[in-house]
């Protein structure tokens, strides 16, 4: 490990608003927050909004510094990326903001039921060969209800065709409500005016810069009895093999017109 890593991890070991839990001391000692994150880390009764797969945390500190009367938290187990968004946190002194480093799959240790009004996915690998893997999956949305209220929504914003028709598949599938959704994010009208959905994440403005356009969708999580996965071919991405020189021409493409 670099040492730029270690001085990454010794700096966030030292902030309050940072979690770091391995799956071994969960075992030993649990998560004492649990429950207990309006009450004795936020202090207020205020919405949690959770940001699964945070990476430099861009989402989790843009919508604390916009929605002051909610409190948010990004998850993420890259440390030296979660870093840069921790640090800035603390430096604007955000008093509605923590990160906790662990592992997706372990979030149902640290939220209780009803705990969390809102999920957000921000540009997750789209794992087009590996179904339990994918963020958005009947697996994964069994995790969520557990620690969603009765109304709450999950938010997924991708540059993924195969991400955004799945998870979209998915949620009609299963009925889920207030369904609402756009595969070209920057340029339908109906979202203009929603500032929530102009933070752009430094993996965005990547595939923005290539040309891609960005999809959004966001549905409400109930209870379902019996979750299924959506029995339908979905065509797959061919785009993430693109070399640097592909990228460049696509990049050069988008300037000349």
């Amino acid at each position: 490990m670099g040492k730029n890593k270690l001085a990454k991890f010794a700096d966030m070991s030292e902030y309050p608003h940072v979690f770091q839990y391995p799956f071994s001391v969960l075992q030993e000692k649990g998560f004492d927050l649990k429950g207990k994150w309006n009450t004795e880390f936020f202090h207020n009764d205020h919405p949690i909004v959770l940001e699964l797969g945070c990476g430099k945390g861009e989402y989790t500190v843009g919508l604390a510094k916009l929605f002051p009367e909610k409190n948010f938290i990004g998850l993420d187990i890259k440390g030296a990326r979660m870093w840069a968004g921790a640090k800035e946190a603390s430096n604007e002194n955000l008093s509605n903001v923590a990160f906790l480093r662990t592992h997706i799959e372990l979030v149902n240790h640290f939220f209780a039921p009803n705990e969390v009004s809102e999920i957000w996915i921000t540009f997750p690998d789209p794992q087009m060969n590996k179904v339990n893997k994918r963020m958005t999956s009947t697996r994964f949305m069994k995790l969520y209800r557990n620690m969603l209220s009765d109304n709450g929504l999950v938010h997924l914003k991708t540059d993924s065709s195969f991400m955004f028709n799945y998870t979209r598949e998915m949620a009609v599938f299963n009925q889920l409500p207030n369904i609402s959704f756009t595969d070209d994010l920057y340029h339908d009208d109906r979202f203009a005016n929603d500032k929530i959905l102009n933070i752009q994440t430094y993996y965005e403005q990547q595939w923005l810069a290539r040309g891609l356009n960005i999809k959004y969708i966001r549905f409400g999580c109930p209870d379902v009895i019996d979750w299924c996965e959506p029995d339908i071919e979905i065509e797959k991405d061919d785009y993430r093999s693109f070399g640097r020189s592909n990228a460049q021409s696509l990049q050069a493409k988008k300037t000349t017109k």
